[in-house]
């Protein structure tokens, strides 16, 4: 920490001193003393008081020192400047009272001349004289350093420096660093925020004691200074590359085609979401895997519910982490749509399924009363003609065949001998005694049956009544029939037998003969 006097003279000296004289001043110091040369307009008393702000005087003419300060002006002396002057025994006080001349130079050749106090000259100049100091501060790489005094004069051609003297290390456009003389050492900025803003060029953090920089610009690599921020123009963020910086955005992100602007990348292109039932949904800068419609997300995992809201019943329930629609009691899921419901019985006798005096019975049931309520009552399918090989099994709604030892059900119907169904199915592992083939749908009943055979019976004995009576009606009708063209006189009936040559010349002459003899009734 820097002492509280010197700290409380240092921000005096700076904080009250003219932005004017230090943009304008030019000066050197020996020793313990300072000459400078200000460029500021102002009458004698003006010029006066601002050389006593920095515990100062006008300058006293001393000619070795008026050329060494005419040495650190790149211009010379041009134009008037205040100076002070003990002259024929009278002071400038005197002077100012009674005169109203008071002393400046003039000119290159330094002309020291009178005009009245209260005009306005070019400027002025200060002397200054100090107890401690610092010497030249030695720059590396022989680099140029610039030195300005507190009292905001540029220090040429000198080898001390009052204390508050800043000093600066040329870099270019940017200083490469920056100190400040202080008891008889110099301190590197950034120092206490509290003397001179650290020496930062805009504002110094007390609590890190780092400079800052307003916004649009970033601080410079000599931690003082501020410059244009190559990445203020960045949506995001920003990064060097060599000597460059190139804009860069954050994950979700890509550049534009500015090469500034960040915009968002669509995730889903890549179908990133590959669970059961899932779907990507693109957000600002990722992505989100969402379960589709009729899925529901339980334990993380998206559940296909849809099947839910087709069951027949309306319930259904989690098996095996797959739902599926479950029935009421007396029903079950239908093998062949896995949505519906069937009548289901697992007993000799169920009640009917009646709607509308309309009443069902499952498969392998046959409706039946019980003291006139509907019931259905399970079809023996056993009793029915032999379809199993060997031996049948009465399931309720259905049956199943069983095959002796040394047989094995094939076919669910045929028994083969264990070697020849192991041919048939090139298995060689017989399963023992009795075989059971899986239910069979219900066939139709004995009593059922016997009927249809009844009713086939009664329908050929009419069948063969119409016909017997159809035969004899014709037959009736026959023998009243005269055949009126085979009675002719002229036509001869001949019987097909068998006859000899000369039987059939002997035949044909008679026949001839007949009719030679025959007189036509034209003639009678």
């Amino acid at each position: 920490m820097i002492p509280r006097t010197n700290a409380l003279l240092i921000c005096v000296v700076f904080l009250c001193g003219l932005e004017e004289t230090v943009l304008s001043g030019r000066g050197h110091c020996t020793g313990n003393q300072c000459f400078a040369l200000f460029q500021k307009p102002d009458d004698f008393l003006g010029a006066q008081e601002i050389c006593k702000t920095f515990d100062g005087q006008l300058f006293v003419f001393n000619l070795e020192h008026l050329r060494k300060i005419l040495r650190s002006s790149p211009n010379g002396l041009s134009g008037s400047y205040w100076l002070e002057l003990h002259s024929a025994g009278r002071t400038t006080e005197e002077a100012v009272a009674g005169l109203q001349n008071c002393s400046y130079i003039s000119g290159q050749n330094s002309t020291v001349l009178w005009k009245p106090c209260r005009e306005n000259l070019d400027g002025f100049l200060c002397q200054y004289t100090f107890e401690e100091n610092c010497s030249i501060l030695q720059a590396g790489g022989g680099a140029q350093m610039k030195y300005t005094a507190h009292m905001g004069f540029e220090v040429n051609d000198s080898e001390t420096f009052p204390l508050g003297t800043i000093a600066e290390k040329a870099g270019g456009k940017y200083p490469d660093s920056r100190y400040l003389c202080y008891s008889n050492g110099w301190l590197r900025a950034p120092w206490n925020c509290e003397v001179l803003r650290g020496g930062c060029e805009y504002n110094c953090n007390s609590t890190t004691h780092t400079c800052t920089c307003p916004a649009g610009q970033t601080l410079h690599p000599n931690n003082i200074t501020c410059t244009t921020d190559p990445c203020a123009d960045c949506a995001h963020e920003c990064q060097q590359v060599g000597d460059n910086y190139v804009c860069t955005c954050r994950e979700g992100f890509e550049l534009a085609q500015d090469m500034k602007l960040c915009v968002d990348v669509d995730e889903c292109k890549k179908d990133p979401c590959t669970g059961e039932g899932e779907e990507c949904v693109n957000t600002q800068g990722g992505f989100e895997c969402r379960c589709k419609d009729g899925f529901e997300e339980e334990d993380g995992v998206c559940e296909d519910v849809a099947i839910c809201e087709k069951c027949e019943h309306m319930w259904c329930q989690k098996f095996n982490g797959v739902y599926k629609c479950v029935c009421k009691e007396g029903f079950r899921v239908s093998p062949l749509d896995p949505t519906k419901c069937e009548q289901h019985c697992t007993e000799r006798d169920c009640p009917a399924n009646c709607v509308e005096n309309q009443c069902f019975c499952p498969d392998g049931y046959i409706q039946d009363s019980d003291d006139g309520i509907p019931i259905c009552t399970d079809i023996n399918e056993c009793d029915n003609e032999q379809e199993c090989d060997h031996k049948c099994e009465n399931l309720f709604g259905g049956y199943r065949c069983l095959c002796n030892e040394g047989f094995k059900l094939h076919n669910e119907h045929r028994c083969l001998p264990t070697s020849e169904e192991e041919e048939a199915e090139g298995s060689g592992s017989p399963s023992p005694f009795p075989t059971p083939a899986g239910a069979h749908p219900a066939a139709v009943p004995s009593y059922i049956k016997t009927g249809s055979v009844l009713g086939i019976t009664v329908f050929m004995v009419l069948c063969a009544a119409l016909l017997f009576y159809l035969i004899q009606s014709t037959a009736k009708r026959c023998g009243k029939f005269q055949l009126s063209s085979f009675k002719h006189p002229n036509i001869d009936i001949f019987y097909l037998q068998q006859v000899t040559t000369e039987t059939y010349k002997r035949l044909s002459f008679d026949k001839q003969l007949k009719n030679d003899f025959q007189i036509p009734s034209s003639h009678l």
